[in-house]
């Protein structure tokens, strides 16, 4: 036994300082540090190699001499598994409260931006760009309190992560060790919010004014109808499906404006503006029926796109990893590489070109390129969603008529009323300036929010069908912040996650509605639906990874070079992946998606929400959904896989997917 804990301290010694590239503390310094606490707590080995390697790397000579690092980590230590737990749950309630007032006060300085309070004024976006929490992890290497708790409380490996034990103590642990991998200056933190804030303000006023819109000399929506881009640009074509031809003029029209957003020679007089007319199959603009010159948008997209990266890849050098690396391998928890393959696999399955022939067949003609946005599978597709906004609009005037009756749509999905009212207690409903989203709280004693668009006359269809998504988002971050075990695995392994509970609310739309659907074919067209949503999203998804390899590989690209590689790669993905379906080439539509530009490399999140909501809903047929999802989003925040098997008892994978497909 003597003989096996020498041989494993000598390895973790050789680790610890092959990994220890810090020129403030020595390899002599560490493995002397390391040599010296083993001998003292010899069954700690590996925690003591794990603590010391991790806080020599972020030490600095402003922390103190080597003598005071060596000094620090004697007098530090936390050996007694007792004395650890007891000081664990103090720090867990202490960022608790860092963290949730924190949110608090961002949540207060964006309200303008993300909420229809009216006009927006230039202060309001420099309050919203400015990031209070920008400070405190500096803060807490300058008072060593980050030390203290990377020394004791180390970050772990994914692989060693999946070793774990079942012991819920032990992935608290490892949260908490995620916590002080890196230093970060505040200036770099905040130069990061200020361009997601700006990002984020930008696209919440992209607003396209669909009944200034021209097709053959006529308007063909209503007077009033404002969509916004990408969503509800998307959201119409979806719904133009149960019209018919008039449908189809409406969708080939929206598709006009989108290559117009993509190849950024809009008109900047038509974004988020109704004083102008626009033709946009000629890109005519014209004012009281006469032609005037329109100035393009000029690449203003691409260039908030580069924003974005600057400030994220200005992160790099802090961290030792790219963003790439940073979203996918730490965020995720699943290596970029593991996400492109499983997105290549699903995209060239054959059973996809099956789903494809039956979508064309079912609307009649050839396939056009907004057809990846086909919906005739749901129910809704029979429907005239004029109605259904009737119905909507009559139900929920006001955001506060949707916020009171939250507590019944949980009722209607099988929750009780007691624990209907426990967790719609802590959600607010805001009427939203974008498209909306749900904010989840970081703190017990604060409430979730829940932001969809409300126009004036009521909550249409659109509104509703998002609000309802964001919902599922909102129930999943009360349940796993308020009735978890340690604050430490608050949240759910990564966002795909909460996307798939937000999928399951919103499958329910109708539902929730009282609008019935007795079609014996039902679960099929469920599946297919499924099918065809993932082959769009997963195109999307691609190119976003893609978009954000390029820019790695060209750092000095201009917004002009952006902007010609990203029509250029949405070309060749629809190329590969959708024109053998389509039997269309070279279209650029993949491209419109606004997440690219305010939410870098998310849209991964929607593929895999999509994937885990399919094996969620196999798993849920015949049990009581309220009584699963109330267990399953009390895991916290295990390792996606983890989490999946403890959830529906197996892996995460496309395979149950495409066996239904076939089936």
């Amino acid at each position: 036994m003597k003989h096996a804990i020498l041989i494993c301290s000598t390895l973790l010694l050789m680790v610890a300082c092959s990994h220890n590239t810090n020129d403030k503390i020595s390899k002599q310094t560490t493995s002397a540090v390391i040599d010296s606490l083993s001998s003292r707590y010899p069954d700690c080995q590996y925690a003591i190699a794990k603590g010391v390697m991790q806080i020599a790397k972020l030490w600095k000579s402003s922390d103190g001499s080597e003598s005071d690092f060596k000094q620090f980590c004697t007098d530090n230590f936390i050996a007694d598994p007792t004395e650890k737990q007891r000081v664990f749950l103090k720090i867990s309630d202490y960022l608790e409260a860092i963290e949730g007032h924190f949110l608090e006060m961002s949540l207060t300085l964006q309200r303008q931006i993300h909420e229809a309070t009216g006009d927006l004024d230039g202060i309001d976006e420099s309050f919203a760009a400015y990031n209070p929490a920008a400070h405190w992890r500096e803060d807490f290497y300058g008072n060593k309190l980050a030390f203290k708790i990377a020394l004791n409380f180390p970050e772990l490996s994914l692989a060693e992560k999946e070793n774990l034990s079942d012991n819920r103590l032990s992935w608290a642990y490892a949260r908490l060790g995620d916590y002080f991998t890196a230093r970060i200056p505040a200036e770099a933190s905040q130069a990061v919010s200020t361009a997601l804030a700006n990002a984020d303000v930008y696209i919440a006023n992209y607003n396209i004014y669909a009944g200034h819109l021209i097709k053959d000399s006529i308007h063909p929506f209503p007077k009033d109808m404002i969509l916004l881009a990408h969503w509800n640009l998307r959201d119409e074509i979806k719904a133009d499906y149960s019209l018919q031809e008039e449908g189809l003029d409406k969708q080939r029209t929206i598709y006009e404006v989108m290559k117009h957003i993509i190849a950024q020679d809009i008109p900047k007089e038509v974004i988020n503006s109704g004083n102008y007319d626009w033709d946009p199959f000629t890109n005519t603009l014209y004012k009281d029926d006469k032609v005037i010159e329109g100035t393009p948008e000029a690449n203003v997209r691409y260039q908030t796109f580069l924003d974005n990266f600057h400030a994220l890849k200005a992160l790099d050098k802090y961290t030792g990893k790219t963003y790439i690396e940073r979203n996918f391998s730490d965020d995720m928890e699943v290596s970029v590489n593991d996400a492109e393959e499983l997105l290549k696999t699903y995209l060239s399955a054959p059973e996809i070109k099956d789903v494809g022939v039956l979508v064309k067949l079912r609307l009649g003609r050839p396939l056009e390129a907004f057809d990846i946005w086909y919906d005739g599978f749901k129910p809704r597709s029979t429907l005239n969603e004029d109605e259904l906004s009737n119905k909507t609009r009559l139900r929920y005037p006001t955001a506060a008529d949707l916020e009171r009756d939250l507590p019944n749509i949980l009722i209607r999905l099988g929750f009780s009323p007691d624990r209907a009212t426990y967790l719609t207690d802590k959600i607010e409903v805001d009427a939203a300036r974008g498209s909306g989203h749900a904010w989840g709280a970081a703190m017990k004693g604060d409430k979730a929010h829940l932001r969809t668009r409300i126009p004036q006359g009521g909550l249409d269809y659109k509104g509703y069908n998002i609000a309802i998504h964001e919902f599922g988002h909102n129930v999943e971050q009360t349940i796993s912040l308020y009735d978890i075990d340690y604050y430490m695995l608050n949240g759910v392994p990564n966002t795909a996650f909460t996307e798939a509970l937000a999928f399951v609310f919103q499958q329910r739309d109708l539902e929730l509605l009282n609008v019935k659907n007795d079609d014996p074919e039902k679960e099929k067209l469920e599946v297919l639906d499924k099918a065809w949503q993932l082959f769009e999203i997963g195109g999307v998804s691609l190119l976003d990874i893609q978009i954000w390899k390029w820019l790695y590989a060209h750092p000095e690209a201009t917004a002009d070079e952006l902007h010609d590689e990203v029509i250029r790669l949405a070309k060749e993905i629809w190329n590969e992946y959708y024109a053998p379906i389509f039997r269309i080439k070279d279209q650029p539509i993949l491209a419109i998606y606004s997440h690219m530009i305010s939410y870098p490399l998310y849209l991964t999140a929607y593929s895999y929400g999509q994937i885990i909501q399919f094996q969620l809903e196999e798993y849920l047929k015949n049990k009581n959904l309220a009584q699963e999802v109330d267990r399953i989003y009390r895991l916290g925040r295990l390792t996606p896989n983890r989490w999946m098997i403890e959830a529906t008892g197996k892996p995460l994978s496309v395979e149950p997917l495409l066996k239904a497909i076939n089936e």
